[in-house]
């Protein structure tokens, strides 16, 4: 067994996969399982890929190439004896090639690698589709692409059509000898009869030159009358034109004319001061800045004057309180009370304490004394307080006087702020009207509102002037455009006139006279060339059997080439014979040396898959393959049930492989689902068959079915398992 084998699969994009690493696989026996759907197909399809190029598109076939990307991965082969030498196979375009060390694969090509290393359930299943199941058998048996039994039946056929007389066998030695000598006949005629027609193609090549320039002189008057034909419609359509321009060009100058005059009616209602929006935006600024200052005197004058109206009502109401008759009386009546009780109040209390005093020292009581002296003291204080109080100035009336002048002082100065805050409005009318006079807003008589009416007015009439002006320049760059095409109307009429031979001034009805007579001129050209023509039929009528001159070059060529061809199949022929000799020599030593050996350990692997049912397999005598049962019977293999048929063709295929050990050493046996139709008995017997195959290649085996896992794992203890999904 070959040191190297397949231990990694690293898919960079591929079909459904991007980045994908699948493995690692062992030496032996590996089994990939996964769902379906889940990437066994494509991962089989992939290492094929890598290692003898990506299927290119064909029909329906799907070819794994990702929307916009390249196809690209690496397989990783490394070394049972020393683990860390890898060898890795990449590619990524077909052009390309291989990259890495591509040894490993030299002793095979793409056409041995389906044959002898692929095995998909879809080859098993077309055995039952096939109507050559033995010519499938025997390929499979021989290693090959193809049948060498059915190689050799088309070298036969391909040897017997070179000497059939069938029509449809245009290479066949009989049919190109018969065309040889009927070209010889065909060319001897031809040579009389060229010889007979010369004298008349000699007069008809005179004619050939007269034609011509006949021909020549009619198409330049065709020409010639086109040209004018079209200058008349021309020179007709530029003349309508300049009428209507001219029509256009009036009506434009008689509307400049009204837009002058709306533009002077415009401009007069636009006051000098505000002719620009720069004036527009400084008298509205000064307008804005006399309102404000309006507005903040109007506001000082009105808290002055109202601050005046409060000080004067309250010094007024101070005066009408002073002057209140009754409000003296009371308090002259409450002074007189304040006085008799200042007065009597401590009178009596003296009175009463000396009688105390007097009562307590005629009765020796201290209590009576004490208090007598007490009520005295007391009497003598009250006596002196009332004293105070009667002296004291009356602070109510000194308040009240007090009061009045404040009043008065705070009336006369909100009366100097009133008559200040009215000079102030007196000073600014004065200025607003100086200004409103020097913008020229004299009608506006002093009201900025009336100013600002005045100032919108000015801007629409600066706007409707505005307006008036670009409508002016609108008019005028029209009137100067039609102008300008009135101009080169005038100048192409100029042109064409010139280029049909006339005055620069011409009318069309000048030029349709000159086309006149260039149609009469092309009448008589046309008469000579009918007659011309009429002697050319003749003679082309004459010479119509001289065709067979250029027929006879054809002739000629035509017997070289049947020469050329006779010559041509005698070397093919002398090829297929020898192709015959060798194939034949090919078989023999096939049947003699290698295919004893190949249908022995067939043989055995197929009787070990069917536990005995099917013994052997082996070539008929008429080249035909045979398949030997328990009891001697033999049969073809399309008389086979599908799993037999699909055994003895995996038989035939192991056999091959653990034969031709020299022959793909490093490249391993791919088999995707190749067991799902047989039974659990052969399924186990298939299962063992691949586990001999492992002892000596590398096998890996794709499916979806537990059961097949089950099998594989009884038949090899080192089974290497690796899941996809």
């Amino acid at each position: 067994m070959s040191r190297r084998y397949l231990s990694f699969i690293k898919m960079d994009r591929f079909g459904a996969f991007n980045e994908r690493v699948i493995g690692p696989f062992g030496p032996g026996l590996n089994v990939v399982y996964g769902k379906n759907e889940a990437g066994k197909t494509t991962t089989a399809s992939f290492v094929g890929g890598v290692l003898f190029g990506w299927e290119e598109a064909r029909g329906n076939r799907n070819t794994y190439k990702p929307e916009g990307a390249e196809r690209s991965g690496t397989l990783v082969f490394s070394d049972r004896d020393r683990p860390d030498d890898d060898v890795r196979l990449s590619r990524v375009r077909n052009a390309d090639g291989l990259q890495g060390d591509a040894t490993l694969v030299q002793d095979v090509d793409k056409n041995t690698y389906q044959t002898m290393f692929s095995l998909t359930s879809d080859e098993l299943r077309s055995l039952r589709k096939s109507s050559e199941v033995t010519a499938k058998l025997l390929t499979a048996g021989s290693g090959t692409g193809s049948s060498p039994a059915a190689a050799l039946q088309e070298i036969q056929q391909r040897l017997a059509s070179y000497t059939s007389k069938a029509a449809g066998a245009s290479h066949s030695f009989e049919n190109l000898r018969a065309r040889k000598e009927q070209l010889r006949e065909q060319i001897h005629v031809a040579a009389a009869e060229a010889e007979r027609f010369k004298n008349d193609e000699a007069e008809l090549a005179e004619l050939a030159p007269q034609r011509s320039s006949l021909l020549e002189r009619i198409e330049a008057l065709n020409g010639l009358i086109e040209q004018l034909s079209a200058t008349v419609s021309q020179l007709e359509k530029l003349e309508a034109e300049k009428v209507s321009l001219d029509e256009k060009i009036a009506r434009l100058r008689r509307d400049e004319g009204e837009v002058r005059t709306s533009l002077s009616r415009a401009g007069s209602r636009v006051p000098a001061h505000l002719s620009t929006e720069a004036q527009e935006r400084s008298t509205l600024d000064a307008i804005e800045a006399l309102a404000a200052e309006e507005v903040k005197l109007a506001h000082s004058e009105d808290l002055a004057r109202e601050n005046y109206v409060t000080s004067k009502a309250v010094y007024e109401a101070l005066l009408e309180t002073t002057d209140d008759r009754q409000s003296i009386a009371d308090a002259r009546h409450k002074r007189r009370t304040q006085l008799v009780l200042s007065i009597g109040v401590p009178l009596v209390s003296l009175v009463a304490g000396i009688m105390l005093f007097v009562h307590g020292r005629s009765i020796n009581s201290l209590s009576f004394t004490a208090l007598g002296v007490g009520l005295a003291f007391a009497a003598l204080m009250l006596a002196g307080a009332a004293l105070i109080m009667l002296f004291r100035p009356d602070k109510v009336e000194e308040e009240r006087e007090q009061r009045k002048q404040d009043a008065l002082w705070v009336m006369v100065q909100d009366k100097k702020k009133y008559e200040g805050c009215q000079n102030a409005t007196r000073s600014f009318e004065q200025r607003k009207n100086d200004l409103l006079a020097e913008v020229g807003l004299d009608q506006a008589q002093g009201s900025l509102r009336r100013a600002r009416m005045l100032i919108e007015e000015a801007r629409e009439a600066r706007s409707d002037r505005d307006a008036t002006k670009l409508r002016q320049q609108a008019l005028m760059s029209r009137r100067h455009a039609l102008q300008e095409r009135r101009d080169a109307a005038e100048e192409q009429r100029r042109a064409l006139c010139e280029r049909a031979g006339l005055d620069g001034e011409a009318t069309a009805a000048e030029v349709e006279a000159l086309m006149s007579g260039r149609i009469r001129q092309r009448k008589s050209l046309l008469e000579a060339s009918e007659r011309v023509n009429s002697r050319h039929g003749e003679l082309q009528a004459e010479l119509a059997a001289a065709r067979s001159l250029t027929k006879l070059d054809a002739l000629k060529l035509e017997y070289e080439q049947v020469a050329t061809r006779i010559e041509r199949s005698s070397r093919d022929y002398a090829r297929l014979l020898l192709a015959r000799s060798m194939l034949e020599g090919a078989i023999g030593a096939w049947e003699s040396v290698s295919q004893p050996e190949v249908y022995r350990e067939a043989s055995r692997l197929l009787s070990l898959m069917t536990k005995g049912r099917w013994t052997k397999i082996d070539m008929g005598p008429d080249g035909k393959l045979e398949v030997t049962a328990r009891d001697l019977a033999v049969t073809g293999p399309e008389r086979l049930s599908l799993a037999t048929c699909q055994q003895v063709y995996l038989a035939l295929r192991i056999a091959l492989l653990m034969t031709a050990t020299n022959v793909g050493r490093s490249i391993p046996v791919l088999a995707d689902d190749i067991l799902v139709n047989f039974d659990a008995p052969r399924r186990a017997g298939a299962a063992a068959a691949l586990a001999e195959l492992s002892q000596v290649r590398q096998v890996i085996v794709f499916t979806c079915h537990k059961e097949v896992v089950r099998a594989l794992r009884n038949a090899a203890a080192d089974l290497t398992e690796v899941p996809l999904g």
